[in-house]
């Protein structure tokens, strides 16, 4: 893409050289009107209940704000008249946020939604000056600004959350062309972004299909074997169905003892269980949303092999056999193969096809669907479909085959869809600071 005639320094290393036609302004220049948000009060069921739009229903990856579940609140006439979304308005994160993804995020309110909205305290509003300036071309110019971290050097931090000072962020400089200018950019970026975002869809949704494929693949070999054309025989229990002929249904008690050995010390490796991740080192999962005990003694005890069940997560697939030798919450239920003539990744792969989850689901007790737990007994008196050793083997190999296979595609997708968000990235960072010329594109 072609670059403009001739350029001129901008004063700021993050912008470069601009366009010698644009100018540098303040981002506080750009703005006719700027106002914090409210919480209100619980609703009331009258004319004062209003949508509070949150950080929560910033969609980000858009730009935009996800119009689902939008927090319906009760604020009173005095407090919500200036505050009222319209269209075009920019909405500013400026309390929040986390190492990861510092405060700061900017999004545009360009929503039809039934009720009149306003912001929660944590999100700034502000219009754009009419006239001088085109709200989506500020729009993408903050992006960047979020994007390269420009907001860091304006956060304060006293407690645990993160304050974006927007005094001071607002001092800072923008490139800004003409109103039409601002408008091809904008314009341009808006053809292009959706061209890239469509692109990425299809990526998510091959993924997806990878998945389903996975899944079904699991639940087809993991219950009725390798051979299609096997002979069958009734399973004896009508939730399971029809089995290979040769194969048993065994209670999970025939299988499997409890371990409940604990650590003394609590220095072994900290294991975690979910239905995503099966049993993995605590310490990789960056955003397990617990808190950790002060000492780890008394934890359980798990080798390799073992299988792990969160006994309040047990209904939605939170269990796995473990890979790792280690220590894990007491509140979970080790169990330990009872003979060698069992191999430990097929219960993994058994015990996560639905129509185990269903049994599990009905086992489980507990007064709030939330909070059922899969008690030892109750584990113990459930049924297992149990070909013979081999049978076992051969089958985790296939679908370890399967999966590798399956992942590899999965992880190809998922770096076409980075390198996707990169370039989206790198054309709005381009188009706003004048590294190239899109008048002629649009």
């Amino acid at each position: 893409m072609k670059r403009y005639p001739e350029y001129r320094k901008s004063g700021l290393d993050w912008i470069g050289e601009i366009p010698t036609h644009w100018e540098m302004k303040k981002i506080k220049h750009t703005q006719s009107n700027l106002v914090g948000g409210i919480w209100g009060e619980e609703p009331e069921e009258n004319a004062n209940d209003i949508y509070c739009i949150r950080v929560a229903d910033f969609n980000y990856e858009q730009l935009t704000i996800s119009t689902h579940n939008l927090t319906l609140r009760n604020i009173a006439l005095k407090e919500k008249d200036k505050r009222i979304l319209k269209n075009y308005d920019l909405l500013v994160e400026k309390s929040g946020g986390g190492e990861k993804s510092p405060v700061g995020k900017i999004v545009m309110f360009n929503a039809e939604i039934s009720r009149r909205s306003v912001t929660s305290n944590f999100i700034t509003k502000f219009t754009v000056k009419s006239g001088s300036c085109f709200p989506k071309y500020v729009l993408y110019c903050l992006c960047f600004f979020y994007h390269i971290g420009l907001t860091r050097k304006h956060i304060k931090q006293t407690t645990g959350i993160q304050n974006l000072d927007i005094d001071s962020y607002f001092q800072e400089k923008i490139p800004l062309p003409s109103l039409v200018e601002q408008r091809q950019i904008a314009n341009f970026l808006d053809r292009k972004i959706e061209q890239i975002d469509e692109l990425i869809r299809l990526k998510e949704r091959q993924i997806e299909l990878l998945q389903e494929q996975r899944t079904a693949l699991i639940n087809q070999v993991v219950p009725k074997g390798l051979d299609p054309n096997v002979e069958m025989k009734p399973s004896g229990v009508e939730w399971i169905g029809d089995i290979p002929a040769h194969w048993e249904v065994r209670r999970n008690k025939r299988i499997f003892r409890e371990r409940d050995d604990r650590s003394e010390t609590g220095e072994e490796e900290l294991l975690t269980v979910s239905h995503i991740t099966g049993v993995s080192p605590r310490a990789e999962k960056k955003n397990v949303g617990m808190f950790l005990a002060e000492t780890l003694e008394g934890y359980k005890h798990c080798s390799v092999g073992n299988l792990v069940i969160n006994t309040m997560w047990a209904w939605m697939g939170a269990l796995g056999v473990s890979s790792f030798d280690g220590i894990v919450s007491p509140s979970y239920n080790v169990y330990q193969l009872k003979s060698s003539e069992y191999v430990p990744k097929y219960y993994d792969y058994l015990y996560r096809t639905p129509n185990h989850i269903k049994e599990i689901i009905r086992w489980s007790k507990g007064i709030w669907h939330s909070r059922w737990r899969l008690y030892p007994d109750a584990f113990f008196s459930m049924s297992a479909i149990t070909p013979s050793f081999n049978e076992q083997a051969k089958i985790v190999d296939f679908l370890n085959c399967k999966n590798k296979q399956i992942d590899e595609l999965i992880a190809a997708e998922q770096r076409k869809i980075q390198l996707l968000k990169e370039y989206r990235q790198s054309l709005i960072s381009e188009a706003v600071t004048g590294k190239i010329d899109v008048r002629n594109e649009v």
